[in-house]
């Protein structure tokens, strides 16, 4: 049986990263929590750039130097510190920067991170590529 959706309804929202933001919350305090938690919010600045309605680049820039002092708070890895700091800057760029700095970023945290999550960063990834 199909249901039409109501003319006055508002459509259901998706969130795009479910997976890592499960993975931040079912880890326990530390490191790998820190890294998961990296990688959310550096993906959620990083799907501004594959919208349609793209911001101003001096409020990509102010939200990346705000990211930026936030990352210098985690206890991240060593490995991983670069590669976040290096997507946040990356906000400020095109689609295409974002893309390769996302990949640089899945190979550094691979060891970090589930299945899933990588799934959705290197959709991610993929998605801001054919922009």
């Amino acid at each position: 049986m199909h249901i039409e959706p109501l003319p006055y309804a508002l459509e259901t929202l998706r969130f795009p990263f479910p997976a890592l933001a499960g993975l931040a919350g079912r880890l326990p305090l530390g490191g790998g929590r820190e890294v998961a938690l990296a990688a959310l919010t550096t993906a959620r600045l990083a799907q501004g750039l594959a919208s349609d309605e793209l911001l101003p680049t001096a409020e990509r820039a102010s939200r990346a130097a705000a990211a930026k002092v936030w990352l210098a708070s985690l206890a991240l890895p060593p490995a991983t510190r670069s590669p976040f700091v290096r997507c946040v800057e990356t906000t400020t760029g095109t689609a295409l920067q974002m893309a390769g700095a996302l990949r640089s970023l899945v190979a550094a945290t691979g060891n970090h991170l589930d299945g899933p999550s990588i799934q959705e960063l290197e959709r991610l990834a993929r998605q801001l590529a054919g922009a």
